[in-house]
């Protein structure tokens, strides 16, 4: 079981809320469940969309690829935020996703919102240092007054290193292909 509350791992769980811990020494094989502070609830919200895909900046073009490969007519950016407001890494994930279907689809995208435009505008500002922006986000000064994050901070800002996309296959179940 993956679990936090607040960043740190949740009592009785195998593992919290680092990326590096979930390795395929640990994890290949077995289903895993996991509990998040923010996540989980995003997720529950929209399960009954035709296709839900979870994303990260280090797999952002895998998952935007598989987003054009479907040639959808709409297609719903949501960040979790953070217990209910807003999330400046998910906002700039937003944009970064945005961005690269912007470029690399070859139909005509439209923003819908200014929510989108402002996630742009600020994919824009920090796409030369992602790792910055990052910590400059409450949630990273949360997670640095909790602990030594820096590799995960590193991490995640890693920008399209991974190819995996995880999608939902049935409601609440999402698989890494």
């Amino acid at each position: 079981m993956l679990g936090e509350r607040g960043g740190k791992k949740i009592e009785g769980f195998d593992l919290g809320n680092s990326p590096l811990s979930v390795t395929k020494k640990v994890v290949k094989g077995k289903r895993l469940f996991m509990s998040t502070t923010n996540g989980t609830k995003s997720l529950q919200k929209v399960q009954n969309a035709k296709h839900l895909f979870a994303m990260g900046l280090p797999n952002r073009k895998a998952v935007a690829e598989k987003i054009i490969s479907l040639k959808s007519e709409n297609v719903l950016i949501l960040g979790s935020g953070w217990e209910g407001s807003y999330s400046l890494e998910d906002s700039l994930a937003a944009g970064a996703l945005a961005s690269y279907l912007v470029k690399n689809c070859d139909f005509e995208i439209n923003i819908m919102n200014d929510e989108l435009q402002a996630a742009l505008a600020l994919w824009n500002f920090w796409k030369n240092d992602i790792l910055k922006c990052l910590k400059t986000a409450t949630h990273g000064k949360r997670l640095t007054s909790i602990g030594d994050y820096e590799d995960d901070f590193k991490c995640c800002s890693r920008l399209d290193c991974l190819d995996i996309v995880p999608a939902q296959v049935e409601r609440g179940v999402i698989r890494a292909s």
